[in-house]
């Protein structure tokens, strides 16, 4: 069982309009860490192993919503990458004792050992509503007691800004690898889709979570992961020699406009002839719409949780999905530059997601491999296996 949340160090998070809150801390307590991040919240009831290891939240420091954290321990099986990526972690209350057949550790102990720092007992309904009017902003969280609150703040005010910042190059691969774990025992059985050959699935990794890749091989694919500025010369010539059937882009942190050689990438492969059936996720989805000239844009506080509505055009129905991203596509320059809307996010009427009509190309703005999350959209890799295999774009439900 962990020490009662009161016995443990006091703890202080900071944000950038001056608000300051007080808890304690847990994690990788005493090693002077002060932390200076994005501050960005999550809505999912569960997963927070998951989350905490989604290379999307690389330099941000994430607020749980859901007020009782870590009663289910952390286990080596539930991560979406080598390691945990958020900043910082904040949450209501810290599990005092974890209870779950798979948990190897409990998180607290998860934590220190990747060296992040969490803070519990404070009020994160507070937190979150601050997000919420104001938007995102910087923050400062450390367990220091030689700073004062005024330095403090002052350390969320000068932390970097997430716009403009590209965080790709810290989080993806930096050589090729194949990819061969599947879903295992957690497979829906959603994968069995016809096919008289193996199709060949070449992933630009940007920070793929690892659940992406395990619905790929899980429909049949090979999958071949290779780092995120491969350039398109090399991809055209993999295609030409038929060694690949098909382009993922993956999810990743950051500002899409700032990871520049993969939009150079993904222009010149878009354009090609013969084209390279293409699918993006969340950042890949971002980095799709800017190589054909669209624009991205910074939401106020993003869209963070499992529980997203979506309005997905080409199945003619309403998906409830998994989701995280800060920044979204201008529906307007999507549409100038050839983009057609086939996924909206019920909340907001942001793009969630497009394809080309002329061109095997299409991309989501949300996570259909969950984790954590609803499976309602996993079709979309079944889609992708056959947009391989006919070389054509989706087609909208007939209304």
């Amino acid at each position: 069982m962990q020490p009662s949340p009161r016995s443990l160090p006091p703890c202080r998070l900071a944000l950038a309009d001056g608000s300051l809150f007080r808890g304690h801390a847990f994690g990788a307590v005493g090693r002077g860490l002060v932390v200076e991040a994005e501050v960005v919240f999550n809505t999912a009831m569960s997963g927070y192993q998951e989350s905490l290891t989604d290379p999307s939240y690389n330099g941000q420091i994430l607020v749980q919503t859901f007020p009782l954290i870590g009663n289910t321990g952390a286990n080596s099986d539930d991560v979406e990458s080598a390691r945990v990526q958020v900043s910082g972690f904040v949450v209501r209350e810290l599990a005092r004792r974890h209870s779950n057949f798979r948990a190897e550790t409990d998180l607290s102990t998860y934590l220190a050992g990747a060296g992040v720092l969490g803070i519990t007992g404070i009020d994160t309904r507070a937190v979150t509503r601050r997000l919420r009017t104001s938007g995102s902003m910087n923050g400062a969280l450390t367990d220091r007691q030689d700073l004062s609150d005024t330095e403090l703040v002052g350390r969320a005010r000068r932390a970097p800004s997430m716009a403009g910042l590209n965080l790709v190059p810290g989080v993806g691969c930096a050589s090729g690898s194949t990819w061969q774990e599947t879903l295992g025992d957690w497979s829906p059985g959603a994968g069995a889709v016809p096919r008289d050959r193996v199709l060949h699935v070449l992933a630009l990794d940007c920070g793929a979570k690892r659940n992406i890749l395990r619905n790929l091989t899980d429909r049949g694919c090979e999958v071949t992961v290779v780092p995120h500025d491969t350039p398109a010369s090399e991809i055209l010539a993999r295609a030409g020699r038929g060694e690949i059937d098909g382009l993922f882009v993956s999810n990743g942190p950051g500002d899409p406009a700032a990871v520049e050689a993969t939009i150079q990438t993904l222009r010149d492969v878009v354009r090609a002839d013969p084209p390279v059936p293409t699918f993006g996720i969340c950042l890949g989805h971002q980095l799709l719409a800017l190589a054909i000239g669209a624009q991205t844009y910074k939401l106020p506080f993003g869209h963070r949780g499992a529980n997203q509505p979506v309005m997905d055009r080409l199945f003619d129905r309403v998906e409830i999905t998994s989701q995280n991203h800060g920044f979204a596509v201008d529906r307007a320059s999507l549409e100038r530059a050839g983009g057609e809307v086939t996924h909206v996010h019920l909340n907001d009427g942001t793009v969630a997601g497009f394809r080309l009509k002329d061109r095997p190309v299409f991309s989501v703005q949300y996570h259909p491999e969950a984790s954590p999350g609803p499976h309602d959209a996993s079709p979309l890799f079944d889609l992708f296996v056959r947009m391989m295999q006919c070389r054509t774009a989706p087609e909208l439900a007939k209304s």
